[in-house]
C-alpha cells in the first residue's frame, strides 16, 4: 500500500510535528530539524514491494538525526541505500562520512546512530533491505557503510538508474513482480558491496572471529577504567593496529565502541526503576567513566540531554 504524506494543507505552526510524525511512520523513528526558520515543507512517499521498503522525500533543507535510543525502537535490522536525486548532503555514521550529490549512492545501517544533513531543498530514494536478505558478512557491510559511492562505473552504474526508475513506478507493480524486484535490489546490493570489499574470504573470517572474541571481552570488562586499545591488544596477542583495522569494519574504533558501550549501559541504569535512585557519579564511574565531568559531555552529545535530565525524564514517564 502507498503511503504519501504532505505538508501542504498542515498550518505553519504544525508543520514541522507533522513532518517529524510522517518521517517516523515511513522511515523509522529519528529527529528531523529544519535548517532555516521558513514554514517548512515537505512530502513524502512510501511503498512496499516484498520485503524490500521504498521511499522517495522532497522537502526543505534539514537534518535527520537517528540516536540511540531511536535505534532500540526498531523490531528488525535493515540495509539502507540512499540515492541522492537532488540537492547535497552528507551522512555520517560512526567514524565516516559520505558528502553526496545528485546520482551519487550510500549505504548505511538502520539499528545503527547516524546523521543526514541536507543542505539545499532535496529529492532523495531511500531503500530499506532487511540485513537478513543480504549474503555477506556484517563486516563487509559495515566496510561500506557512510561511504560516497560514485555511479559512473562498476556495479553502481546500473544500479542507480534501476533504483531511480523502481521509485518512480514502486507504486503501481502487482504484488509477485514486487517480491521478485525486491530479490533484484538485494542481489545487486550483495555485488555492490562485495566489489567494494574485495577481501579475501581467510582474511574476512580470521578477523570476524577476533572481532566477536574483543566485544565479548570488551563487555565482560566495561567496569575497567584501565580498559584500552592496548590492554585489549595486548590479552589477545594481537598488534594495536590490527585491532583498530578490525574495527574500521564497523565505522568506528574501538575507544568509540568502548565508550558507546559504557553509555548504553549508564542510559539504561539511570532510567531504570527501583527504589533506591543511584547517583549520576555513581552510575558513571560503575561504566568505568573516571571523570564526571566527561562522562556528563559525552553523555550530552549522544542523547542530547545531560545524565541527570535522562534519569528525571524517566521518572515523569513512570508516572505519567
Amino acid at each position: 500500500m502507498r503511503i504519501a504524506l504532505t505538508t501542504t494543507s498542515v498550518p505553519d505552526s504544525d508543520k514541522l510535528a507533522f513532518w517529524n510524525q510522517a518521517i517516523t511512520r515511513t522511515l523509522g523513528p529519528q529527529a528531523v530539524t529544519p535548517r532555516n526558520n521558513d514554514p517548512f515543507a515537505g512530502q513524502i512517499t512510501a511503498d512496499s514491494l516484498g520485503y524490500l521498503k521504498v521511499a522517495t522525500i522532497e522537502a526543505d533543507a534539514q537534518r535527520m538525526n537517528r540516536m540511540p535510543q531511536h535505534t532500540a525502537q526498531l523490531d528488525r535490522e535493515s540495509v539502507s541505500i540512499g540515492l541522492q536525486a537532488q540537492g547535497r548532503s552528507a551522512l555520517t555514521q560512526g567514524s565516516r562520512t559520505a558528502l553526496l550529490s545528485p546520482g551519487d549512492l550510500v549505504v548505511y545501517k538502520t539499528t545503527r546512530p547516524y546523521t543526514l544533513d541536507q543542505y539545499d531543498r532535496f529529492r532523495m530514494h531511500i531503500f530499506h533491505v532487511p540485513q537478513q536478505a543480504v549474503a555477506l558478512p556484517r563486516s563487509d557491510i559495515c566496510a561500506v557503510t557512510a561511504t560516497t559511492l560514485p555511479t559512473d562505473s562498476g556495479v553502481a552504474a546500473m544500479l542507480a538508474p534501476f533504483l531511480s526508475m523502481l521509485a518512480k513506478t514502486a507504486g503501481s507493480c502487482p504484488p509477485h513482480v514486487g517480491e521478485q524486484l525486491a530479490g533484484t535490489v538485494t542481489d545487486l546490493l550483495t555485488m555492490l558491496i562485495g566489489e567494494q570489499t574485495g577481501e579475501s574470504a581467510g582474511e574476512r573470517s580470521a578477523g570476524q572471529a577476533m572481532a566477536l572474541r574483543v566485544r565479548e571481552y570488551v563487555n565482560q570488562h566495561l567496569a575497567d577504567p584501565d580498559l584500552s586499545p592496548e590492554a585489549i591488544a595486548a590479552h589477545h596477542r594481537i598488534s594495536v593496529r590490527y585491532l583498530h583495522k578490525i574495527f574500521e569494519c564497523e565505522g568506528t574504533t574501538i575507544s568509540r565502541w568502548i565508550q558507546q558501550r559504557r553509555l548504553e549501559e549508564c542510559s539504561r541504569e539511570l532510567a531504570r526503576r527501583r527504589s533506591v535512585i543511584p547517583t549520576v557519579s555513581a552510575v558513571a564511574q560503575r561504566w568505568g567513566f573516571v571523570n564526571p565531568a566527561h562522562f556528563s559531555r559525552v553523555f550530552r552529545a549522544a542523547y542530547g540531554m545531560s545524565p541527570r535530565e535522562w534519569r528525571n525524564a524517566a521518572k515523569a514517564q513512570e508516572t505519567q
